[in-house]
């Protein structure tokens, strides 16, 4: 017989609370027209977007984190002396060590909180949110920040035609507590490593170091590939998730992707059968591709406009380089 006491965590786990922080600067069509060929037409019908945030200096990754994690904080009715872990996701972060988490942390003035990055791409909340729900249930922490986090300006070519218009800067938190009934469903989540060449870095840092190429690593991605993979496997992943729950579509109250493209969330619509009364978070026009940053983005933005509201039960799936994935129903704060 094992001697080990079981763990005295909650039987369930909630999202108590949602913070989001979009830099200062707002980019149009426009600025992305003055490095490549195309058109504002063109960039509105492949991606939906119109405009996008760029963080200036001192809208940092930690800066913005900091911001997004005191708004979900307080909204949950917490203070930051009682957060014990803090996930953060990134792939924009450019010190390798020590995690920013822990930066992050002592900044918000949460004490002593178990801190660590993970980097899973635009999956990475739904992958932070899920260790966030092990972790409240399992007792090693009552509650835990979430914050997906980008500076994707950083690692974006102004001069390739296919990603120039794509990406956004932003942060995007929640705090995971503890629940007396289910309010996060179980996961889906997984990845397809054959397919990690279609989204990536387009060469090592080393290579920048060493001085094997003269241009700053970004990201670069095959556009169709990545389409056709999001719209029919990610979709099927999506009903997997409300599977799991227990639910169907005619249940849900708010759909939330990741706000990768407006053509892939239309068609992951149409693809579920989502019914007219499902709200779908379109913040993508506005934001930008912002990683993991952008489901809590999204979701941040639903409920202050009132366009979602405390309590609906909403389907929230991530997917990205890797190429990873994780979708998961919640209730909203």
């Amino acid at each position: 017989m094992s001697k080990i006491k079981p763990s005295k965590g909650a039987p369930y786990a909630r999202i108590m609370g949602v913070g989001g922080y979009r830099p200062t600067r707002v980019v149009p069509n426009e600025v992305i027209l003055e490095t490549i060929d195309s058109s504002d037409e063109w960039i509105r019908s492949r991606s939906g977007i119109s405009t996008r945030h760029w963080a200036n200096d001192e809208e940092t990754v930690t800066a913005m984190s900091v911001e997004a994690a005191g708004k979900a904080i307080a909204d949950a009715g917490l203070t930051p002396e009682q957060i014990g872990g803090v996930i953060v996701s990134t792939v924009s972060h450019f010190k390798q060590t020590p995690a920013v988490a822990t930066e992050i942390a002592d900044k918000i003035g949460a004490g002593k909180p178990a801190a660590f990055d993970i980097s899973a791409g635009c999956a990475g909340f739904g992958y932070g949110l899920t260790l966030a729900k092990g972790m409240v249930v399992e007792g090693s922490a009552e509650y835990v920040l979430v914050i997906g986090v980008e500076r994707l300006s950083d690692l974006t070519d102004l001069e390739d035609r296919a990603t120039a218009f794509l990406f956004g800067d932003g942060a995007g938190a929640v705090v995971v507590g503890p629940a007396k009934e289910p309010r996060i469903g179980p996961t889906v989540w997984g990845s397809e490593g054959d397919k990690s060449e279609t989204i990536k870095q387009t060469v090592p840092w080393s290579d920048y170091r060493d001085g094997a190429v003269e241009r700053f690593p970004a990201i670069t991605q095959e556009g169709q590939a990545v389409f056709r993979w999001a719209v029919f496997e990610m979709a099927k992943v999506a009903q997997q998730a409300l599977d799991a729950a227990g639910i169907t579509a005619d249940e849900l109250d708010v759909f939330i992707p990741h706000q990768a493209n407006m053509r892939i969330i239309d068609s992951m619509v149409k693809t579920l059968k989502l019914p007219e009364h499902v709200t779908v978070a379109r913040d993508v026009e506005t934001t930008g591709n912002t990683s993991a940053a952008s489901i809590p983005l999204a979701m941040e933005r639903l409920l202050a406009t009132g366009q979602a509201k405390s309590g609906d039960t909403a389907l929230v799936i991530g997917f990205g380089a890797g190429l990873v994935y994780a979708a998961t129903v919640v209730t909203l704060p």
